[in-house]
């Protein structure tokens, strides 16, 4: 997949105080989303960690005190992001490993290399749906978010019978249809969004925030906020409650469609370290989330809301504080996937025979603003109809499979092909290819179907 060039270049981080270090971290992260190459690779060490965490701190994280309660408590939730990490890893490296053998430096490009024709038109088809269903779940945040901001700035009208009547220019489907129009529709439509490496570190820092808001919240433990003694949730934990959180899981560690490139633009490109650097991101997101994900439902327990932001008060200034970051982030970062969205579709409109003219500006132009403008319309549609971010998420975590356990296993299996390897190792290998490839079809089968069944229910 070839993307637009992007007016950022990757600057040196030696020498440097904090502040110009993040910014050269944030730039390297928009260096990323134009197709590296591997002759000009200078991205840092901890420039990929940052860029890799930067990448699975999402949406994601508003979700994990609800997978905590689902999951039946603290231990089973811990257990699942434990066990599942051993897999997110070990497809980190698998990608990393299969891209030093390809000459790709896109995720869809090495799958296709190493598995062939058939299986990279797969992978492009997941990753547009994939992101299409980010899109969806980035406005449904933002839509929920809105929703508390209006209600903190402007307070709902008290009738005489007691009850609260709405304002409908604060109803939050005419807040962010207008949001999508003014602002989200127009940073998206540009071939580059270069303005991305001044907002790149914003994601990474409402997440922090949010961290930091939970744990406080929890010891503040303030008069609005309810004080259950109860810490588990009355389901009981089984394996198929345990299981069922496993799409949360993925959707929030994801981070795989950008390793390649990251891999790619690395100025040491070792296997080994390139382990360390999988390994260290994925540390670090455990810490976040699973701070996140304990303390928000230590808090509220089985109450906790799917978005953890709409369990506190809408009049708490922390609290407001990690909805506009939260938000701001989410508004800068919607424009990115849609331009990755969008330029698979470029690509593939333009590989169709006879489709040569549509190389000139004029037509390029075109095709850029409809597609653009039927992508925001779509996901915004998707967004006001769903109910609640957790089943976008659980459609996410399905689709999310195939690139954490499936496409990860196939490269492996197919890699061993490829390379020379001891029978011993090759064997092993192949075996473990073999089991991420099952345990992938699994999750994708039953996260997918159970969560159809939901929405069709609350639809």
């Amino acid at each position: 997949m070839s993307l637009p060039e992007m007016n950022a270049t990757c600057m040196s981080l030696s020498h440097r105080s904090l502040p110009s270090e993040m910014e050269g971290l944030a730039a390297e992260s928009i260096g990323l989303l134009a197709k590296p190459t591997l002759d000009s690779a200078s991205l840092s060490s901890s420039g990929a960690v940052f860029i890799l965490l930067k990448s699975a701190l999402g949406a994601g994280l508003l979700n994990f005190p609800w997978a905590f309660s689902k999951a039946g408590g603290t231990l089973p939730a811990v257990l699942v992001e434990l066990g599942s990490l051993i897999f997110l890893i070990s497809g980190l490296v698998v990608l990393g490993y299969a891209t030093s053998i390809s000459t790709q430096t896109t995720y869809q490009g090495v799958v296709r290399e190493i598995c062939g024709s058939s299986v990279g038109k797969l992978c492009e088809v997941c990753f547009i749906l994939n992101l299409f269903m980010i899109s969806v779940a980035f406005l449904r945040v933002v839509g929920d978010q809105l929703e508390k901001l209006c209600d903190s700035f402007y307070p709902n009208e008290t009738l005489s019978g007691g009850s609260s009547r709405q304002h409908w220019f604060m109803d939050h489907r005419f807040t962010l249809s207008i949001l999508c129009i003014l602002v989200i529709f127009p940073l998206s439509v540009p071939r580059e969004i270069g303005f991305q490496k001044y907002t790149s570190i914003i994601g990474t820092l409402a997440a922090c925030y949010l961290m930091l808001v939970t744990v406080v919240k929890y010891y503040l433990r303030t008069d609005h906020v309810a004080k259950h003694e109860h810490h588990r949730s009355p389901e009981v934990s089984s394996w198929a409650s345990m299981s069922s959180v496993i799409p949360t899981i993925c959707f929030g560690f994801q981070c795989h469609e950008a390793c390649v490139a990251i891999y790619s633009s690395m100025a040491n490109r070792k296997l080994s370290h390139w382990v360390v650097v999988s390994v260290m991101s994925m540390l670090f997101c455990l810490l976040i989330y699973s701070l996140i994900g304990l303390y928000g439902y230590l808090t509220f327990g089985a109450d906790v809301a799917a978005d953890l932001l709409m369990s506190y008060p809408g009049n708490d200034v922390m609290v407001i504080i990690a909805r506009l970051l939260f938000g701001v982030s989410i508004v800068t970062i919607y424009p990115i996937v849609l331009l990755l969205g969008r330029s698979v579709l470029q690509d593939l409109c333009l590989s169709a025979k006879h489709n040569s003219v549509l190389t000139t500006q004029p037509y390029e132009k075109w095709m850029r603003v409809t597609l653009t403008t039927a992508w925001v319309v779509v996901t915004l549609l998707i967004a006001l109809c769903v109910p609640d971010i957790s089943d976008v998420i659980s459609l996410i975590g399905g689709i999310s499979a195939f690139f954490i356990f499936i496409f990860p296993g196939l490269c492996l299996v197919c890699a061993m092909e490829m390379d020379q390897i001891k029978p011993r190792t090759k064997s092993c290998l192949t075996t473990w290819g073999i089991v991420t490839i099952l345990c992938g079809a699994f999750i994708f089968g039953q996260s997918t179907t159970l969560a159809v069944m939901e929405l069709w229910y609350k639809l």
